[in-house]
């Protein structure tokens, strides 16, 4: 029971805090330029003609705990025990616990033209974006029943709602010049689901009953998965297949002013996924068990639990991408460059505000980034970046201080490390450019697009579509 429970409730976890590597906007590396569509990443007379990652390491991950289980999540994390002694229950407090990942796998970018200062890019991400709140109660089950009243219904004590989404991205990107301080891009991606999960308890109740050695609980809500048994997901899950397809789209714009202020806006993977192999979408209407010798391990208590959530019907359903909006504001002052981030998501919970302050020195760059997530969350990002025209390597975090405390706590093997929300983060990233330098036209013999004549700008002609309209 514990086993297939756990599995549920932390395969759908995510409280969005939302620090999607801040530190990296604004930079033209190859980062930057997928993630925001109308960047450029190509430096004319110093840069070559392609860029790509060549599979090497370009990812960033977050996770945090917030809440009255902080502690006992510690434990379960650094100590590997699920200890909730010190846990109090019924308060009715509610814990909110998030993970969100993106890996970029594969990329290639190439300078496609002069005029216009055109760049496309082919990229490969995996992604992961989930949250669940879920109460003391539904922790502290896992790890001991007694410390529950006996013989009294205890309602709305497991109440927990969740999300989790991973899936494959695959994308073209394309930005240009629309004038000398005006850009503007797009990314259109197809996606391949690899897991969905859902769960939304929206009233449950807990009667324990120590002369039976049982205990009954009742369930309301729904149940929504694209697995009927985690047994079921192995290596051959996570390779794509499009058995759950999906397409979304970004588009963005920047702008330089005179006075040397960049201005950047974009709305990111607005898009669906239709969850259609092998799906559950399960209502679960006041469905009671009694779960019967308790300190069995050969009971099946483990089947029973299984049997509410999984027992409903298939059907296919559509769910929504984690599309953000951003607006991005920086300048530079010699060595010092600050930036001010604010980033909402557009369908789920969260939003970021993050204050970048960046120190250039040559080649090298350091940044510190205060982040305040608009869920009363308060995290400091460090970054470290290497970067010429053709190489660029960069790592950092989002939560500095609950990586490290996180990251001590698992080596020293205790949950006595660290005070306040736990969590960890990590990013990490590399890009080389090849072939041919792109140079003005008075310093070279090959100009991609000098002649660029007949195609014109992509996005004024678009853009006198809808004037003759």
């Amino acid at each position: 029971m514990k086993k297939f429970l756990l599995t549920i409730t932390l395969m759908g976890c995510g409280y969005f805090a939302n620090a999607q590597q801040y530190a990296l906007f604004g930079t033209r590396t190859m980062f930057d330029a997928f993630e925001n569509v109308s960047q450029k990443s190509f430096t004319l007379d110093s840069s070559r003609k392609f860029s790509s990652n060549f599979f090497l390491p370009n990812f960033g991950a977050n996770s945090a705990n917030i809440g009255e289980a902080a502690y006992s999540i510690r434990k379960l994390t650094q100590e590997g025990v699920n200890d909730t002694r010190n846990l109090p229950l019924g308060t009715g407090a509610i814990n909110h616990f998030y993970l969100n990942s993106n890996v970029y796998v594969a990329t290639f970018r190439l300078f496609k033209s002069y005029k216009y200062q055109k760049e496309i890019g082919l990229a490969w991400q995996v992604r992961t974006d989930s949250h669940i709140d879920y109460t003391n109660e539904t922790l502290a089950i896992f790890d001991n029943y007694d410390r529950f009243p006996t013989a009294t219904p205890l309602n709305g004590i497991f109440n927990t709602k969740g999300y989790q989404q991973s899936y494959h991205q695959f994308s073209f990107t394309y930005r240009e010049n629309y004038n000398k301080r005006l850009a503007f891009g797009l990314k259109a991606s197809v996606l391949s689901g690899i897991l969905y999960n859902k769960l939304d308890i929206t009233s449950s109740s807990l009667r324990v009953n120590p002369a039976l050695n049982s205990l009954d609980i009742t369930f309301n809500g729904n149940y929504a998965s694209n697995f009927s048994d985690t047994d079921e997901i192995n290596k051959n899950t996570f390779f794509p297949n499009f058995k759950n397809p999906g397409l979304s789209l970004s588009f963005g714009t920047n702008y330089t002013t005179k006075k040397g202020l960049f201005l950047m806006a974009n709305v990111k993977d607005l898009g669906f996924i239709w969850w259609r192999s092998g799906t559950i979408n399960n209502s679960i209407n006041n469905r009671t068990t009694t779960l019967n010798e308790l300190n069995d391990e050969s009971s099946n208590n483990n089947q029973e639990i299984r049997d509410i959530f999984l027992g409903g019907p298939s059907g296919k359903f559509l769910a929504a991408t984690n599309a953000k909006f951003d607006v991005y504001v920086s300048r530079r002052y010699g060595f010092y460059k600050p930036a001010l981030v604010v980033s909402k998501n557009l369908f789920y919970k969260g939003g970021d505000i993050a204050f970048v302050n960046t120190i250039i020195y040559n080649n090298f760059s350091a940044s510190v980034t205060p982040v305040y997530n608009l869920n009363n969350i308060l995290m400091i990002g460090l970054q470290g970046k290497y970067q010429t025209p053709n190489f660029e390597l960069f790592a950092g975090t989002d939560n500095l201080f609950s990586t490290f405390n996180q990251a001590r706590g698992i080596y020293n093997k205790t949950a006595d490390v660290g005070t306040g929300p736990n969590g960890a983060s990590v990013y990490m990233g590399v890009g080389i450019k090849f072939g041919n330098v792109v140079n003005h036209p008075q310093f070279s013999d090959v100009i991609p697009g000098i002649n660029d004549q007949q195609e014109g700008s992509f996005f004024k002609n678009l853009f006198s579509i809808f004037k003759r309209k």
